[in-house]
Protein backbone atom coordinates (compact mmCIF):
# COMPACT_ATOMS: atom_id res chain seq x y z
CA UNK A 1 0.00 0.00 0.00
CA UNK A 2 1.22 3.41 -1.07
CA UNK A 3 0.52 6.01 1.37
CA UNK A 4 1.58 9.83 0.40
CA UNK A 5 1.62 12.63 2.84
CA UNK A 6 0.59 15.45 1.54
CA UNK A 7 1.31 19.17 3.72
CA UNK A 8 -0.81 22.05 2.22
CA UNK A 9 0.44 25.17 3.12
CA UNK A 10 -0.14 28.99 1.16
CA UNK A 11 1.40 32.16 2.12
CA UNK A 12 -1.86 34.04 2.52
CA UNK A 13 -3.72 33.34 4.73
CA UNK A 14 -6.12 35.84 6.01
CA UNK A 15 -5.43 35.89 9.53
CA UNK A 16 -1.38 35.18 9.11
CA UNK A 17 0.38 36.10 6.39
CA UNK A 18 3.54 33.84 5.93
CA UNK A 19 1.87 31.83 8.64
CA UNK A 20 3.99 28.10 6.84
CA UNK A 21 7.45 30.62 7.52
CA UNK A 22 6.91 32.13 10.94
CA UNK A 23 9.38 30.94 13.72
CA UNK A 24 8.08 28.75 16.26
CA UNK A 25 10.66 27.87 18.98
CA UNK A 26 13.86 28.85 16.52
CA UNK A 27 12.55 27.04 13.23
CA UNK A 28 9.77 27.64 10.83
CA UNK A 29 6.92 26.42 11.72
CA UNK A 30 6.65 24.53 8.74
CA UNK A 31 9.47 22.53 9.71
CA UNK A 32 8.33 21.51 12.53
CA UNK A 33 5.75 19.70 10.43
CA UNK A 34 7.62 17.98 8.27
CA UNK A 35 10.08 16.62 10.87
CA UNK A 36 7.24 15.41 13.05
CA UNK A 37 5.68 13.79 9.72
CA UNK A 38 9.03 12.16 9.01
CA UNK A 39 8.34 9.96 12.58
CA UNK A 40 5.61 7.77 10.16
CA UNK A 41 6.36 4.47 9.03
CA UNK A 42 3.89 3.94 7.11
CA UNK A 43 4.73 7.03 4.72
CA UNK A 44 5.82 6.27 1.56
CA UNK A 45 6.50 9.83 0.31
CA UNK A 46 5.86 13.38 1.96
CA UNK A 47 5.49 16.12 -0.20
CA UNK A 48 4.50 20.02 0.55
CA UNK A 49 2.03 21.72 -1.46
CA UNK A 50 2.06 24.85 -2.01
CA UNK A 51 1.44 27.93 -4.21
CA UNK A 52 4.72 30.03 -3.21
CA UNK A 53 8.05 29.53 -4.06
CA UNK A 54 9.57 30.86 -0.48
CA UNK A 55 7.68 28.02 0.70
CA UNK A 56 8.97 25.76 -1.90
CA UNK A 57 12.51 26.24 -1.08
CA UNK A 58 11.63 26.29 2.70
CA UNK A 59 10.38 22.42 2.10
CA UNK A 60 13.39 21.64 -0.49
CA UNK A 61 16.10 22.49 2.13
CA UNK A 62 14.19 19.98 4.53
CA UNK A 63 14.87 17.33 2.23
CA UNK A 64 11.03 17.41 0.71
CA UNK A 65 9.64 17.60 -2.32
CA UNK A 66 7.14 20.56 -2.88
CA UNK A 67 4.61 20.56 -5.36
CA UNK A 68 3.66 24.10 -6.88
CA UNK A 69 0.18 24.22 -7.01
CA UNK A 70 -2.45 27.03 -8.18
CA UNK A 71 -2.75 29.95 -5.31
CA UNK A 72 -7.15 30.52 -5.63
CA UNK A 73 -7.35 26.88 -5.19
CA UNK A 74 -10.96 27.10 -2.77
CA UNK A 75 -9.13 24.67 -0.21
CA UNK A 76 -6.47 23.32 1.02
CA UNK A 77 -7.98 19.60 0.16
CA UNK A 78 -7.87 20.67 -3.47
CA UNK A 79 -4.30 22.02 -2.80
CA UNK A 80 -3.86 17.84 -1.64
CA UNK A 81 -5.62 16.68 -4.79
CA UNK A 82 -4.05 18.81 -7.22
CA UNK A 83 -0.64 17.89 -5.77
CA UNK A 84 -1.65 13.67 -5.93
CA UNK A 85 -2.96 13.74 -9.28
CA UNK A 86 -0.22 12.29 -10.88
CA UNK A 87 1.74 10.44 -8.27
CA UNK A 88 1.20 6.66 -7.58
CA UNK A 89 -0.82 6.51 -4.46
CA UNK A 90 -3.57 4.07 -2.77
CA UNK A 91 -4.01 6.43 0.05
CA UNK A 92 -3.66 10.19 0.77
CA UNK A 93 -3.13 11.80 4.09
CA UNK A 94 -3.80 15.41 4.53
CA UNK A 95 -1.52 16.59 7.15
CA UNK A 96 -2.29 19.91 8.28
CA UNK A 97 0.41 22.50 7.68
CA UNK A 98 0.21 24.73 11.01
CA UNK A 99 0.21 21.74 13.56
CA UNK A 100 3.60 21.78 14.21
CA UNK A 101 3.17 19.16 17.52
CA UNK A 102 2.05 16.43 15.09
CA UNK A 103 3.84 13.19 15.47
CA UNK A 104 4.22 10.24 13.08
CA UNK A 105 2.81 7.67 15.22
CA UNK A 106 -0.67 9.38 14.68
CA UNK A 107 -0.36 9.38 10.57
CA UNK A 108 0.52 5.73 10.91
CA UNK A 109 -2.82 5.29 13.24
CA UNK A 110 -4.83 7.27 10.89
CA UNK A 111 -3.09 4.77 7.62
CA UNK A 112 -3.87 1.72 9.14
CA UNK A 113 -7.59 1.05 8.60
CA UNK A 114 -7.01 1.08 5.08
CA UNK A 115 -4.49 -1.98 4.77
CA UNK A 116 -7.40 -3.70 6.82
CA UNK A 117 -10.42 -2.37 4.56
CA UNK A 118 -10.03 -2.23 0.94
CA UNK A 119 -13.00 -0.60 0.20
CA UNK A 120 -12.67 2.25 2.82
CA UNK A 121 -13.02 5.60 1.15
CA UNK A 122 -11.88 7.77 4.44
CA UNK A 123 -10.30 8.10 7.91
CA UNK A 124 -9.85 10.89 10.29
CA UNK A 125 -9.32 10.91 14.24
CA UNK A 126 -11.41 11.57 17.47
CA UNK A 127 -10.57 11.52 21.12
CA UNK A 128 -13.00 11.97 24.23
CA UNK A 129 -14.85 15.00 24.77
CA UNK A 130 -15.00 17.49 27.47
CA UNK A 131 -17.87 19.09 28.70
CA UNK A 132 -16.33 22.80 27.65
CA UNK A 133 -15.36 21.13 23.97
CA UNK A 134 -18.68 19.87 24.01
CA UNK A 135 -20.00 22.55 24.42
CA UNK A 136 -17.75 24.97 22.36
CA UNK A 137 -19.09 25.82 18.68
CA UNK A 138 -15.22 25.85 17.23
CA UNK A 139 -15.06 22.50 18.09
CA UNK A 140 -16.42 19.59 15.66
CA UNK A 141 -18.34 16.88 17.38
CA UNK A 142 -18.49 13.64 15.60
CA UNK A 143 -20.73 10.73 16.18
CA UNK A 144 -19.94 7.68 15.60
CA UNK A 145 -21.48 4.00 14.62
CA UNK A 146 -20.63 0.62 16.81
CA UNK A 147 -17.58 -0.04 14.05
CA UNK A 148 -16.28 3.97 15.24
CA UNK A 149 -17.68 5.08 11.23
CA UNK A 150 -18.52 8.87 10.81
CA UNK A 151 -22.69 8.98 11.17
CA UNK A 152 -22.41 12.97 11.49
CA UNK A 153 -20.04 15.83 12.10
CA UNK A 154 -21.25 19.02 14.15
CA UNK A 155 -20.64 22.55 15.50
CA UNK A 156 -23.13 21.79 17.83
CA UNK A 157 -23.34 19.52 21.08
CA UNK A 158 -24.60 16.67 19.31
CA UNK A 159 -26.52 14.48 20.55
CA UNK A 160 -26.87 16.27 23.92
CA UNK A 161 -29.84 18.65 22.47
CA UNK A 162 -32.47 17.28 24.89
CA UNK A 163 -30.51 15.18 27.52
CA UNK A 164 -27.61 17.28 29.21
CA UNK A 165 -24.47 15.53 30.39
CA UNK A 166 -23.47 15.65 34.25
CA UNK A 167 -20.06 15.62 35.44
CA UNK A 168 -16.88 17.60 36.18
CA UNK A 169 -15.35 20.15 33.65
CA UNK A 170 -12.43 17.54 32.33
CA UNK A 171 -14.24 14.51 31.31
CA UNK A 172 -17.75 12.49 32.40
CA UNK A 173 -18.54 8.96 31.12
CA UNK A 174 -21.74 10.67 30.61
CA UNK A 175 -20.49 11.99 27.09
CA UNK A 176 -19.64 8.78 25.32
CA UNK A 177 -21.95 9.44 22.74
CA UNK A 178 -19.65 11.96 20.85
CA UNK A 179 -15.94 12.55 20.42
CA UNK A 180 -13.91 15.43 19.71
CA UNK A 181 -12.72 15.58 16.17
CA UNK A 182 -9.17 15.86 15.64
CA UNK A 183 -8.99 17.46 11.72
CA UNK A 184 -6.54 15.34 9.73
CA UNK A 185 -7.77 13.24 6.92
CA UNK A 186 -6.62 10.44 4.66
CA UNK A 187 -8.69 9.13 1.80
CA UNK A 188 -8.09 6.39 -0.82
CA UNK A 189 -6.73 8.56 -3.46
CA UNK A 190 -9.95 7.38 -6.05
CA UNK A 191 -12.15 9.19 -3.53
CA UNK A 192 -10.51 11.86 -3.16
CA UNK A 193 -10.46 12.77 -6.94
CA UNK A 194 -14.52 12.10 -6.89
CA UNK A 195 -14.63 14.56 -3.31
CA UNK A 196 -13.00 17.49 -5.06
CA UNK A 197 -14.97 16.93 -8.07
CA UNK A 198 -18.19 17.44 -6.32
CA UNK A 199 -19.37 20.80 -5.07
CA UNK A 200 -20.04 21.99 -1.97
CA UNK A 201 -23.25 20.62 -0.63
CA UNK A 202 -25.69 21.81 1.41
CA UNK A 203 -25.07 20.36 5.12
CA UNK A 204 -21.69 21.29 4.23
CA UNK A 205 -21.88 24.60 3.78
CA UNK A 206 -24.67 24.94 6.70
CA UNK A 207 -21.85 23.53 9.20
CA UNK A 208 -18.80 24.75 7.59
CA UNK A 209 -17.67 21.00 7.50
CA UNK A 210 -16.25 19.87 4.13
CA UNK A 211 -16.17 16.38 5.31
CA UNK A 212 -19.98 16.35 5.56
CA UNK A 213 -19.70 16.16 1.84
CA UNK A 214 -17.86 12.86 2.16
CA UNK A 215 -20.86 11.50 4.08
CA UNK A 216 -23.53 13.26 1.77
CA UNK A 217 -21.42 11.02 -1.14
CA UNK A 218 -22.41 7.84 0.92
CA UNK A 219 -18.07 7.49 1.87
CA UNK A 220 -17.73 5.68 4.91
CA UNK A 221 -15.41 7.46 6.98
CA UNK A 222 -13.60 4.99 10.07
CA UNK A 223 -12.55 7.31 13.43
CA UNK A 224 -9.43 6.47 15.01
CA UNK A 225 -9.85 6.87 18.47
CA UNK A 226 -6.44 8.80 20.03
CA UNK A 227 -6.09 11.00 23.16
CA UNK A 228 -3.83 13.56 20.83
CA UNK A 229 -4.67 16.89 21.28
CA UNK A 230 -4.57 19.32 18.68
CA UNK A 231 -3.11 22.24 18.85
CA UNK A 232 -2.40 24.41 15.59
CA UNK A 233 -1.37 28.05 14.75
CA UNK A 234 -3.94 30.08 13.54
CA UNK A 235 -3.22 33.56 14.40
CA UNK A 236 0.24 35.32 15.79
CA UNK A 237 -1.12 34.99 19.02
CA UNK A 238 -1.13 31.24 18.64
CA UNK A 239 2.74 31.17 18.54
CA UNK A 240 3.34 31.78 22.17
CA UNK A 241 0.69 29.29 23.72
CA UNK A 242 2.75 26.32 21.22
CA UNK A 243 6.28 27.31 22.08
CA UNK A 244 5.03 27.20 26.07
CA UNK A 245 3.66 23.46 24.70
CA UNK A 246 6.90 22.82 23.78
CA UNK A 247 8.77 24.15 26.38
CA UNK A 248 6.79 22.09 28.46
CA UNK A 249 7.62 18.77 27.07
CA UNK A 250 4.41 18.08 25.55
CA UNK A 251 5.39 17.21 22.12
Amino acid sequence: MIVVGVIPARFGSTRFPGKPLAPVNGKPLLQWVIEGSRGSRRISKLVVATDDDRIASLARSCGVEAVMTDADLPTGTDRVYQAVRGLAADVVINIQGDEPLIRGELLDRLAEPFAADPDLAMATLGKPLTLEALSANTTAKIIVNHRDEALYFSRFPIPYSRLKPEGDADHSPDLDGALKHIGIYAYRKDFLERFCRQAPVAIEKAESLEQLRALYLGARIKVVRVDHESWGVDTPEDVQKIENIMRRGER
